[in-house]
């Protein structure tokens, strides 16, 4: 038994559901779409190119949490999943996450994306376990802020290591499946890391250090 860990934006699916959730609330009319939609577009831009204020985004990215109300928050997330997201799972993704199962592997998804966003994502391929960006609450009502270190860069690191105290499990054997140079501290952590249609940075990296190269770009499934 292996711990199996997944990124999740580029690698499980064809795109990127925090990107994407902000486009969805710009459809809905919840935020404003010209300002809106040209800060989302800003940070994603910074994201690929390595460059991206990650206290400054996830300020950005959990403001209309903190504005809306839960039951409009969940019934949102339930129709964006169905719509947006669902038809761009990776067919080779959910083969993969099927071996790992078969071989009685530990899987785990990691995310810089907040958790109620990716909650219900990671339950589509059948992972209970989840790290993302925690959305700080007062009770049932997001406060726009983020409760602890966000999963991103050396914070996947830095939060993976927590998560396997708690779990009582070690990174011996362990599999990294990510598309991102974002990921490299974490890609050099485990003892199998594998990049899926990774970015020209990480794909020279890759190459180099002779790390397995995996396209899972050919098609998503059908709404």
């Amino acid at each position: 038994m292996a711990l199996a860990i997944f990124d999740l934006d580029s690698t499980l699916i064809e795109g990127d559901s925090d990107f994407l959730w902000g486009q969805y609330l710009v459809e809905l009319g919840v935020v404003d779409a010209n300002e809106y939609a040209a800060k989302n577009a800003q940070f994603f831009a910074d994201y690929k190119a390595g460059t991206l204020d990650i206290a400054a985004f996830q300020r950005f990215a959990l403001s209309p949490l903190a504005q809306n109300t839960p039951g409009d928050l969940i019934r949102w997330r339930a129709d964006f999943v169905a719509e947006k997201i669902r038809p761009l799972i990776r067919p080779q993704a959910l083969d993969v996450v099927l071996q790992h199962h078969r071989a009685g592997d530990v899987l785990l998804i990691i995310t810089a994306t907040n958790s109620f966003v990716t909650r219900p994502i990671a339950d589509c391929f059948g992972i209970v376990h989840l790290i993302g960006t925690e959305p700080e609450r007062d009770g049932d009502q997001f406060t726009g802020r983020v409760s602890g270190i966000p999963s991103f860069h050396t914070g996947k690191v830095i939060r993976l290591n927590t998560w396997l105290e708690t779990h009582r499990l070690s990174l011996s054997g362990s599999f990294f499946y990510s598309d991102s140079h974002n990921d490299l501290p974490l890609l050099k952590t485990v003892d199998h890391p594998i990049t899926v249609s990774p970015d020209d940075t990480l794909q020279a990296h890759a190459t180099a250090q002779g790390w397995p190269i995996r396209d899972w770009r050919q098609a998503v499934i059908a709404a």
